[in-house]
């Protein structure tokens, strides 16, 4: 398996180009219209001209992948948070903490949210100064104040780890706090998605849609820190909201 991008979104910290893997290939597959490929790169070409002003500036592939292991996604995130932190000068610690904080969490698998926790580890050490050493020393002193997303994927709210979780770093970092075993989703009560959308509409008008009602399920608190406040809500002109349910069909 293979896994590429449409031209205009590749290279880089993204996948290979997809034009250039099936033109590369010995007999070019017939599943694919290169017409249809060249339509949808156009397309985004021109999504990324508008996204320009979020362009971290990343300009080339970096081998050091290999090294520190970033997901593509989190590595352009990552800069661009370092850099709104004021850590922009010591993006290369960032990088080295982050192959610090991965050994710390038991080496593992980095997608999201897992890759999120390493992430958060690292910014907390290039912030506060501290080495792998430091963490695993200071774990069990109330001084070292770890990110929630670390203490929450020490207690089992992503699963258990490939190898399980390091210990004695766990059981110290974690202070006696309530573990979760098992599939974490296991232990949840069932959803009535019919009724979270009853009382959404009745909160918030006619405009919520099924798109809505799965975001608030998934996302509860970004979304109420966001368009589902009843006080924002309030504030907010009938005809933005008009254009927000537009968005949502």
């Amino acid at each position: 398996i293979v896994d590429v991008a449409t031209d205009a979104m590749s290279g880089v910290t993204s996948q290979p180009s997809m034009g250039a893997v099936l033109n590369s290939l010995p007999t070019p597959s017939s599943d694919f219209d290169q017409n249809k490929l060249f339509e949808i790169n156009n397309y985004w070409e021109q999504v990324r001209q508008l996204y320009r002003c979020f362009d971290p500036g990343t300009q080339a592939t970096n081998s050091e992948v290999y090294k520190h292991e970033i997901p593509g996604g989190q590595y352009t995130n990552m800069l661009f948070q370092a850099q709104s932190l004021g850590l922009g000068s010591e993006w290369k610690r960032v990088k080295e903490a982050y192959t610090e904080a991965n050994e710390i969490l038991g080496d593992i698998v980095k997608v999201t949210p897992s890759s999120k926790v390493v992430g958060d580890l690292a910014q907390v050490m290039v912030s506060n100064k501290m080495s792998k050493e430091d963490v695993l020393t200071k774990a069990d002193s109330d001084s070292l104040n770890l990110p929630t997303s670390v203490i929450q994927y020490l207690q089992g709210y992503l699963g258990t780890p490939k190898g399980g979780f390091p210990e004695p770093f766990r059981t110290n970092a974690l202070k006696g706090k309530p573990l979760v075993t098992g599939r974490p989703g296991a232990s949840l009560e069932p959803l009535d998605l019919v009724q979270i959308k009853k009382e959404l509409v009745e909160r918030y008008g006619s405009w919520i849609g099924d798109r809505d009602v799965m975001s608030y399920a998934m996302y509860l608190l970004c979304l109420k820190s966001s368009l589902f406040t009843s006080t924002l809500s309030e504030m907010l002109p009938s005809s933005l909201l008009i254009w927000c349910s537009s968005l949502s069909k």
